[in-house]
């Protein structure tokens, strides 16, 4: 009977109907994958797709069982002639060939995809792919020829000064310090750097300072070909060291031929000190190249006791001292480092008010001290407007509209954000967690391993990716990248939400306890959010209440928070928001509905 019922599908050409068919599916998925994103569609086009593919297959069978295309058109099986054989032979060898047309697109249209993935470069992201226009640099960490070691944040801080004074001149894009400097010391040829940072033209050289002399040599390069521009080297007086900075400047400008307008001198442009004391210069140098930030913040100390009117100085020591709470402060220590902050804030304001660096540093301040998300705003969209290419400006603007729901514009930010500093992981980070709400998971990840390239070994990155596999239903894939989550917290809340996700519950209740055993202080937005995945809201909305009580950092990401936003139609969900300060319902921070 089996194989009378196989004749029969044979005859019929339904089989041949079930390759065309799949071929066909195969081929304009391919097309679907590679041409969507071009014309805007949605990530989820080819899994819709897909899926409507596979409804309609069972009706394609019934329906090629039932009828025939002949050289007059479709019939019905049964109206066909009993002994028109040669016409149905002509027929399928037709159909074969179509069969084999549909196969050979399907497979060039794959073998298309394997290339150009291929040929990216692995450093290169299309979520923040970045573009060389003819006016853009990078300044290369100018070699320390001194001899001495102790001498090589003078190097470095000469090489920002560089950066900071270009970057005054309109129209030149040039690429943030902590993006050009990884390649200190790189094997890779001039064009391939100039690549990876998006940039048209390479600054570099070396410094030499001796006693009271400073040697600089530099030379500007074009990165197509790697042609030298312009080259000189320079030996001048130390206390000639800012007319120097200037003169070098000048000529980079000059050679670049770009119809550059610099920005009229200003007293309190660039990174120099007010007064043009050269002590209160070298103990801002140091300050910005000490990986130490409480020695940093020594140095800015001794920058503001050398020059009392340094407002640059007391920005930065603002910015520090809030990263520093940030990464944990709690208690009476953080509300010290936050009164100090704002001391420092006042007097920057009061010294260099139409400069973005105050703005940019009281606006952070707002946003994590006092969770005033206008006021915030309200002072980095001037920092922005004083300076529109300010790389951490448009980070913190970002960072504040996507407090505030408004997502597709905290993305569009982050993007021109890095564009002047590719190589910046934290801001890749940020990237992630507005994607992930906006169902744009094949981004998030390319942002997330961006990240993980830059920097391998730092927490957070992998805690990302388990929360991008597990919106992706792979717990295979979420429980490898918790395992290579760094020792520590994050990992353990990464194997925590893994172990909700999945179906052993005593491995599960275990995870939760540990988690509420061993971090409950300063962790409650995270044991919120297990409970979220767990389905039990009445303990999340309890651990969130927690949390805003103990003005948890992580309450500002309750309007995109895709794991919470499960619970996004619960009416207490609209009244913590509310408590928070925040706009609800969200602009555009949708996400997974419960």
């Amino acid at each position: 009977m089996f194989g009378n019922f196989l004749g029969e599908l044979k005859r019929r050409n339904v089989l041949r109907a079930a390759v065309l068919y799949i071929g066909s599916v195969w081929a304009l998925a391919q097309g679907i994958a590679q041409l969507g994103p071009e014309i805007g569609a949605p990530e989820s086009a080819t899994r819709w797709f897909l899926i409507a593919a596979g409804i309609g297959f069972p009706l394609w069978l019934a329906f090629s069982w039932h009828f025939e295309l002949t050289s007059q058109g479709l019939k019905l099986e049964s109206e066909l002639a009993e002994g028109d054989e040669s016409a149905r032979r002509v027929h399928n060898r037709r159909t074969d060939l179509i069969i084999i047309g549909v196969l050979a697109v399907a497979v060039v249209l794959l073998l298309t995809d394997r290339v150009v993935d291929r040929a990216r470069p692995a450093s290169a992201s299309p979520a923040v792919a970045v573009v060389a226009d003819d006016n853009s640099i990078a300044v290369l960490p100018f070699e320390n020829d001194s001899g001495d070691k102790g001498q090589q944040y003078f190097s470095d801080g000469l090489s920002e000064g560089f950066i900071i004074a270009l970057a005054r001149i309109k129209g030149l894009r040039v690429i943030n310090p902590q993006s050009s400097f990884q390649f200190r010391d790189s094997k890779e040829s001039g064009p391939a750097i100039a690549a990876a940072l998006g940039v048209s033209h390479l600054l570099s050289g070396s410094v030499r300072r001796a006693g009271d002399t400073v040697r600089i040599s530099a030379t500007l390069t074009r990165a197509a070909d790697g042609s030298t521009l312009w080259a000189d080297s320079f030996d001048r007086p130390y206390k000639d060291l800012f007319a120097l900075q200037d003169q070098i400047t000048g000529q980079v400008a000059k050679t670049l031929q770009a119809r550059l307008l610099p920005v009229p001198p200003d007293k309190q442009t660039g990174d120099r000190p007010p007064s043009g004391n050269l002590d209160a210069y070298n103990a801002f140098l140091e300050a910005r190249s000490t990986r130490d930030a409480f020695k940093a913040l020594t140095f800015y100390d001794r920058a503001i006791a050398q020059d009392p009117d340094y407002g640059l100085a007391y920005a930065m020591k603002a910015r520090l001292l809030i990263d520093i709470i940030s990464s944990g402060q709690t208690g009476a220590t953080a509300e010290a480092s936050f009164k100090q902050a704002d001391a420092a804030i006042g007097k920057a304001m009061k010294l260099m008010p139409d400069q973005a660096a105050a703005h940019v540093a009281r606006g952070a301040l707002l946003m994590l001290r006092d969770f005033d998300w206008k006021g915030s705003e309200a002072e980095l969209r001037k920092a922005v407007e004083l300076a529109p290419d300010d790389g951490e400006a448009l980070y913190q603007l970002g960072v504040v509209r996507a407090s505030q729901g408004d997502l597709q514009q905290a993305v569009s930010l982050t993007r021109k954000a890095l564009q002047q500093n590719p190589m910046n992981a934290i801001w890749h980070r940020w990237l992630v967690a507005y994607l992930i709400p906006l169902g744009q998971l094949d981004q998030a990840r390319l942002a997330v391993n961006k990240a993980i390239e830059l920097e391998p070994d730092v927490i957070y990155n992998h805690h990302l990716l388990a929360i991008i596999e597990l919106l992706r239903k792979d717990l295979a894939a979420a429980r490898k990248a918790a395992d290579a989550e760094p020792p520590g917290p994050w990992q353990d809340f990464a194997l925590a939400l893994v172990a909700q996700a999945g179906p052993d519950r005593v491995a599960a209740d275990a995870a939760l306890q540990r988690c509420v055993t061993q971090h409950a202080e300063g962790w409650a937005f995270q044991v919120a959010q297990l409970y979220a995945l767990r389905g039990e809201p009445d303990a999340m909305f309890e651990w969130l209440a927690r949390a805003w009580k103990d003005r948890d950092p992580g309450m500002q990401t309750l309007l995109y928070d895709a794991i919470l936003l499960r619970y996004r139609n619960d009416p207490r969900y609209a009244a913590l928001a509310g408590q928070v300060g925040l706009p609800w319902p969200p602009q555009d921070g949708r996400g997974p509905e419960r």
